[in-house]
């Protein structure tokens, strides 16, 4: 959970830099006015730092694809970063649940949808494997319901260290896991309730299918371009050496157009904007597999709609961090704009959302989840922890408001109309979405 970010977030340009060789203009950028509390030269800083003299200063996406993800020293190849040892907690970590209600959710539009036959649950970026581990217990309690359905698991991760971490969580230690490095799918197993699991590194390799998407806090760590509008046009924001300290990063403005700028939309009317292709990429290939065949879509992430201006930020210790202080040692992140994946799905599929955290989980029907979870428990410890993790979801302080939901769903979904259903299939009603509505059942 990256909880303290929107209040310390500061407007993006304040100084002016003198000009410096090759006319690259520097400029100071806030970091959520963070100091820099790691100023020790790290193995990826002078990694970057070699790049940036070979080839010139280097983009913000550059940047944080590099800082998060190089094989050799990237953050998330080789950290655990997750939980209270880590630099940040996830919902899942806070609460169970969180994920039982996402869990809710995927049976309660499996239902909606005319109960296939089958299903691939595919989470994006499955962290330490919490959430899937209380969806899947969720999918064992109302095992009557999802009796006659084949379900299987996808977790689509980039960091070896974390799928290590998901098998530990999801799996019976004593059914060997097969493992392949060369395969599209490096590793396979099955969870403790008897669901097989894949292990992928691209959305591209899991199979096509009726599948549920999930992706909570992926999006908003996928590189972003970031720009600044001037007297000139657009200028991207680049990231380079300080001529006046030879071992220090800084930001600094593109002299003319580059070719990122085509990510812009033409209605644009902020002056700075933080746009991730990624998530355009991304946001395509799930609206392709929705649209063609069926499921849905859910994504949960710190976000806006199209509002915001600069939210890249760093986080190490559960404290923000000066982005560019260190690389390689906190974790980088910038708000997702909600409005650009709805554009980005070219209404290929319907969206939902984005909406709050506290208005989807209380949709969800949290409050009576809560109560029947402290009816249970005679223990003041167990009791403690339910609420402060409750106060942690809800709280508009905290990530009630600060956290949101979106989802893309088949166009038939809500509009009802005449589609293929298989012969094991009944037909899908327009209901409400949950959520997104209150929870109903039929």
């Amino acid at each position: 959970m990256r909880v303290p970010v929107r209040s310390a977030l500061r407007p993006l340009w304040n100084t002016t830099r003198p000009v410096i060789p090759c006319i690259w203009r520097g400029k100071y950028f806030s970091s959520g006015n963070v100091p820099a509390q790691n100023n020790r030269v790290t193995p990826m800083q002078r990694h970057l730092m070699y790049k940036i003299k070979s080839t010139g200063p280097i983009t913000v996406a550059e940047y944080m694809k590099e800082v998060l993800t190089n094989p050799a020293k990237g953050y998330y190849v080789h950290h655990d970063m997750l939980g209270e040892k880590g630099d940040f907690i996830t919902s899942p970590e806070i609460s169970q649940i969180f994920g039982e209600l996402i869990g809710i959710w995927f049976i309660s539009e499996w239902i909606a949808a005319g109960k296939s036959a089958a299903f691939q649950l595919v989470e994006l970026g499955p962290g330490r494997g919490t959430l899937t581990g209380d969806i899947l217990r969720v999918f064992s309690q109302l095992g009557s319901v999802l009796k006659n359905c084949d379900i299987s698991i996808h977790l689509v991760e980039v960091s070896q260290k974390l799928s290590e971490i998901q098998a530990l969580t999801l799996t019976e230690e004593k059914i060997p896991l097969e493992r392949n490095a060369e395969s599209l799918v490096y590793m396979k197993g099955v969870s403790k309730s008897g669901i097989p699991i894949s292990w992928y590194r691209n959305l591209q390799d899991v199979p096509k299918g009726y599948s549920f998407y999930l992706a909570h806090e992926f999006f908003d760590v996928l590189p972003v371009h970031k720009f600044q509008k001037t007297p000139q046009g657009w200028r991207e924001v680049f990231i380079d050496i300080d001529p006046q300290v030879s071992d220090k990063l800084r930001f600094v403005l593109a002299p003319c157009s580059t070719p990122a700028e085509a990510f812009i939309q033409q209605d644009e009317t902020r002056d700075h904007i933080e746009v991730c292709p990624d998530a355009g990429v991304i946001i395509q290939e799930l609206s392709q597999r929705i649209a063609l065949t069926g499921g849905a879509a859910l994504i949960a992430d710190y976000g806006h709609d199209g509002t915001k201006t600069d939210t890249f930020r760093g986080f190490c210790g559960h404290k923000l961090h000066d982005v560019l202080t260190a690389p390689g040692t906190a974790d980088l992140t910038a708000d997702v704009d909600f409005s650009y994946l709805r554009k980005m799905a070219q209404e290929k599929v319907a969206s939902l959302g984005p909406v709050e955290q506290k208005t989807f989980l209380k949709n969800m029907g949290i409050d009576v989840r809560l109560k029947v979870l402290l009816d249970k428990s005679d223990d003041p410890s167990v009791r403690q922890q339910l609420l402060q993790g409750y106060d942690m979801l809800m709280n508009p302080k905290k990530m009630g408001e600060r956290f949101n939901f979106f989802a893309l769903l088949p166009h038939q979904r809500l509009h009802g109309g005449n589609h293929q259903v298989n012969a094991q299939q009944t037909k899908p009603s327009a209901s409400p979405v949950a959520g997104f509505d209150e929870l109903t059942w039929r």
